[in-house]
């Protein structure tokens, strides 16, 4: 049998190795199914070993004992979030799987969760949201809990680390954004560094785990012990169907070439659409030409989409938001000159910087959260040709903070000139000259934006004025941690462009994430969750990992049912299959 024809069998595939692919492969394998993951990439761990790694799983045991939050006002919050767009059915899912899915992972797998003790809701102005409790982090991990496998893992994003060490949101990084500012904060951040550098020089890669990627290498390293195959560099190239148009199976390249028959059926978790230009194209609005997006995610290039609609599904864009908007800076690597992203995901809420259009006016409250102020500058632009912005600082927010990748004094700025990052102007007036902003509007919001710093209320847009903006901030800044005056010369920039994380919009599925077609009835034998499925939150973005916590619930919740599904497909084949692997 040559390598094309070879047969590969299992009772589920699972497309993609992210958050969702691997919930789904540990809850299957935990019943005793035999699973294959297979991954397009050579890496595993998808956009989710690049994220900060939270999840929102409101209603999780230990969150709801601290805090006292309840079911209704979780529903509360998630249904003014969303509004028309409100999915009942598909929240009421979420919700009834959180406590089981959490208590799955952290008693029959090596994850690990932090509950810290706040992790505002990003939306605190709205009724039911809380100040903590329902969003979650993994504990770190060291990577050689992988074995021979650790260097597939999913590397960091190089432009949002720290010279190397990927810092966790939370104490961890408030420290190291002091570096520069106190003895104690240098010595923590040196120690970081040093640790990241030694490893990495030794062994290949930082041994030590934050984030996402300590999420990944713990689910990862619980899947391969579970005799879960994972494949990297093995796309799969298309869904194989029988006569009644089941899918029983896929094709493969790469590594692992050849084709899967999968008996209780495939599930698609792939990641979305927002790499797809295409597809963009026909989904947001404000990338109608294919050029005015840039996303740092991993992976989601439309091919579970594609793959998904070759067989007769469709993509579900009834969502307030077809993606989970994240302004990013677009700018170019100083040795190879190849294009790197810097995706604005903190920073601009921080005290001494604004964010204006090319008229220099702000357009909204620079510390809601990326998704949010994305959707303000988006309906701010909806008329342009460009969607683009500027952040603007003084000679204070550099010294202290920098601007995103731009890092603060003693850091040579030459640096993020060179990689057409950051622009300077000695005065407001060289600066617009220098971006293309007008300069009289510019120094008219400066004039209103500091005389309200100095007050330490944003009069414009509300800037600081709930618990999440300050989050955002620097909780040691008074009066407000949101607010700084913008006056100290030389001035600096950088230019925002539109990037996301992930998709909204997606396959269409019913509330058992089976894959539906045009007329509402599933495809036997074909699933899909994570950011590849339509979101349960109809385009809200509720709070700090509002893509991995469904991710993982939905995820455990296909792996726990899917045989149950392949019997109510309705195909006789799927029975039979779905009755032997009962037995």
């Amino acid at each position: 049998m040559t390598e094309k024809n070879t047969l590969h069998k299992c009772d589920v595939l699972v497309v993609g190795s992210g958050a969702a692919g691997m919930a789904t492969a540990l809850r299957a394998a935990h019943d005793g199914l035999n699973v294959i993951v297979a991954e397009k990439s050579a890496h595993f761990g998808g956009t989710t070993a690049l994220s900060a790694g939270w999840s929102w799983v409101p209603g999780n045991p230990k969150g709801t004992a601290a805090t006292g939050d309840t079911r209704a006002e979780a529903e509360t919050y998630l249904k003014a979030l969303s509004g028309d767009h409100y999915n009942e059915e598909g929240v009421a899912g979420f919700l009834d799987t959180v406590p089981e899915a959490i208590d799955f992972f952290e008693d029959n797998t090596s994850v690990v969760f932090s509950y810290p003790e706040k992790a505002p809701d990003y939306q605190m102005d709205l009724p039911g949201a809380k100040l903590g409790g329902r969003a979650i982090l993994p504990s770190d991990a060291d990577i050689r809990m992988l074995g021979s496998r650790r260097k597939e893992l999913q590397p960091y994003l190089s432009s949002y680390t720290v010279f190397g060490y990927m810092p966790q949101v939370g104490p961890d990084m408030a420290t190291i954004l002091k570096a520069n500012q106190s003895v104690k904060a240098f010595t923590y951040t040196a120690s970081k560094l040093l640790r990241t550098w030694v490893d990495t020089a030794v062994c290949g890669q930082p041994l030590k785990r934050t984030n996402g990627s300590a999420l990944m290498t713990r689910m990862v390293a619980s899947a391969l012990d579970a005799g879960v195959r994972v494949w990297t560099s093995t796309p799969v190239e298309e869904l194989v169907t029988n006569d009644d148009g089941s899918v029983t199976g896929a094709v493969l390249s790469g590594t692992h070439a050849g084709t899967v028959q999968a008996r209780l059926g495939v599930v698609l978790a792939g990641g979305g659409f927002s790499g797809d230009a295409e597809l963009r194209r026909q989904y947001f609005p404000h990338d109608k030409n294919g050029g005015e997006h840039f996303t740092p995610t991993q992976g989601h290039d439309g091919s579970s989409a594609r793959m998904a609609m070759a067989v007769g599904g469709r993509i579900n864009a009834d969502v307030s938001s077809p993606g989970s908007w994240a302004p990013v800076t677009v700018f170019k690597n100083l040795v190879t000159r190849t294009q790197r992203l810097f995706p604005h995901l903190r920073q601009i809420g921080l005290p001494g910087m604004i964010t204006v259009d090319k008229h220099g006016k702000r357009f909204g409250n620079e510390a809601l959260s990326y998704h949010d102020f994305g959707r303000q500058m988006l309906d701010h632009m909806k008329d342009e040709e460009s969607v683009y912005a500027w952040i603007v600082g003084d000679e204070k927010l550099m010294r202290k903070y920098g601007i995103g990748f731009a890092k603060p004094t003693p850091i040579p700025r030459q640096l993020f000139y060179a990689a057409d990052y950051l622009v300077k102007g000695e005065t407001v007036e060289e600066l617009a000259g220098k971006i293309g902003v007008d300069a009289e509007g510019l120094r008219a919001t400066l004039a209103t934006f500091n005389r309200d710093a100095e007050a330490g209320e944003d009069t414009e847009f509300g800037r600081g004025s709930t618990a999440y903006n300050h989050f955002r901030g620097d909780m040691d800044h008074q009066p407000n941690p949101n607010l700084a005056t913008i006056d100290k010369a030389p001035f600096y920039a950088a230019k925002v462009r539109m990037g996301d994380l992930g998709s909204f919009a997606g396959i269409d599925v019913d509330s058992r994430h089976a894959v539906i077609r045009e007329d509402g009835k599933r495809i036997p034998g074909l699933y899909s969750v994570g950011a590849a499925a339509v979101s349960v939150f109809s385009g809200g973005y509720p709070g700090y990992g509002s893509h991995i916590g469904p991710a993982l619930v939905f995820g455990y919740r296909m792996g726990r049912d899917i045989a149950e599904l392949a019997a109510e497909s309705g195909s006789a084949d799927a029975l039979e299959r779905a009755m032997e692997v009962k037995a």
